[in-house]
């Protein structure tokens, strides 16, 4: 038995009615239940016939998207619970079905690259079957040549709607591929009905378009996940630039407040050039972007560092003068001398940390050497 994977009702953003999820939950129960065993039956298929170099990279993709609209599922029966569900649930159960599956985790590298849907995700993996199949000579419908025009027909539809979401650069390209394996349908159709052998030209076909479905599907996820990178990368700009100049600010501030002050250059997000357009530049840009970042929160932490210093000195003066009054030595002329010189350092632009922290040494001392003298 073969079967297709399921359409799914609503889209992103639009929550489904309760009615068609519990139909589209049945319907893709089914269909993770009947692809499964295709599967496995196609993957001793390719054992036994010691063509596992050829073929094992495909199988491994169809599995791995199985697996991915498998544990998608489970979160949808999870969320779905049963159908108790409100407003809230439905629309998360949309987000579940029209989102990007989590394939950052599969041990299939060309998986980890896409961004695919649940619905894309059972398509590429029909059409990787289909080709399998074709390739294996194990189309269980083989000699019913007219159910596989019929299945090439919806899949030429399928094909047009994914075309349609090209760009403008690459839709000529993919409207044209399209045009062509819509002629060789008509033909090899054409050709049965005056009693031609298509068996051949028949396979070859159905690969080419397997081909063509697949390349369209894994082009748009990936333009889907450029287009998420670049939103992330002005996003992360942004941030990076507020606090860049939040961190200048800083500086200026504690140079003008204390000295010495850490005079480690400021690195600059424009150091980076503007945003690319292309998705490897954009991971090096957005990987910079960490640098730079990491490099002001360090710049920030000396900064305050400095800033917390002189505050430190404030209140250590403030503490060794209560200490004074307490023991009934506050004035003491060597004490209200030193007392003194230490508030006039610290209310001075800029204040000279080293020196404060050398006057307030000699006033603990002080008041040390008072208070043995008092016991």
């Amino acid at each position: 038995m073969s079967t297709t994977s399921p359409a799914a009702p609503g889209q992103l953003g639009v929550a489904a009615r309760p009615n068609d999820l519990l139909e589209y939950f049945g319907r893709l129960e089914t269909w993770l239940s009947v692809r499964r065993a295709e599967l496995d039956a196609l993957d001793e298929q390719i054992v036994g016939s010691g063509r596992q170099a050829e073929l094992t990279g495909d199988m491994a993709l169809a599995l791995a998207l199985w697996q991915a609209a498998k544990t998608r599922q489970n979160l949808l029966l999870a969320t779905w619970d049963s159908g108790r569900v409100g407003q809230q649930e439905l629309e998360r159960l949309s987000a579940l079905i029209w989102g990007r599956l989590d394939t950052a985790g599969s041990q299939v590298a060309q998986l980890q690259s896409m961004a695919v849907s649940l619905p894309e995700a059972g398509r590429l993996c029909d059409a990787l079957v289909a080709q399998l199949r074709t390739r294996l000579n194990t189309d269980p419908n083989a000699e019913q040549q007219q159910i596989r025009l019929r299945g090439l027909r919806a899949q030429l539809e399928r094909i047009r709607d994914q075309a349609a979401l090209e760009p403008p650069a690459l839709a000529p390209a993919a409207q044209a591929r399209l045009a062509g394996l819509a002629a060789r349908t008509q033909e090899l159709t054409d050709k049965r009905t005056r009693g031609g052998d298509i068996a051949g030209l028949l396979g070859t076909l159905e690969i080419d378009a397997a081909r063509l479905e697949r390349d369209l599907i894994v082009g748009s996820a990936q333009r889907r996940e450029a287009r998420d990178l670049l939103t992330r990368a002005r996003e992360e700009l942004a941030e990076v630039t507020a606090r860049e100049q939040a961190v200048r600010a800083l500086a200026a501030q504690v140079a003008a407040s204390v000295w010495p002050a850490p005079q480690t250059p400021l690195p600059s997000a424009a150091s980076l050039g503007p945003v690319p357009n292309t998705r490897t530049a954009l991971v090096g840009y957005v990987e910079g972007l960490g640098r730079v970042a990491a490099q002001l929160a360090e710049i920030q932490s000396a900064l305050g560092g400095a800033l917390a210093g002189r505050d430190a000195a404030a209140s250590l003066l403030g503490a060794l003068q209560a200490k004074a009054a307490a023991l009934g030595v506050a004035g003491h002329p060597d004490l209200a001398e030193l007392g003194a010189l230490a508030g006039r350092r610290l209310a001075a632009t800029p204040v000279v940390l080293p020196v404060v922290q050398q006057v307030l040494a000699a006033y603990s001392a002080q008041l040390d050497h008072l208070s043995r003298g008092r016991s």
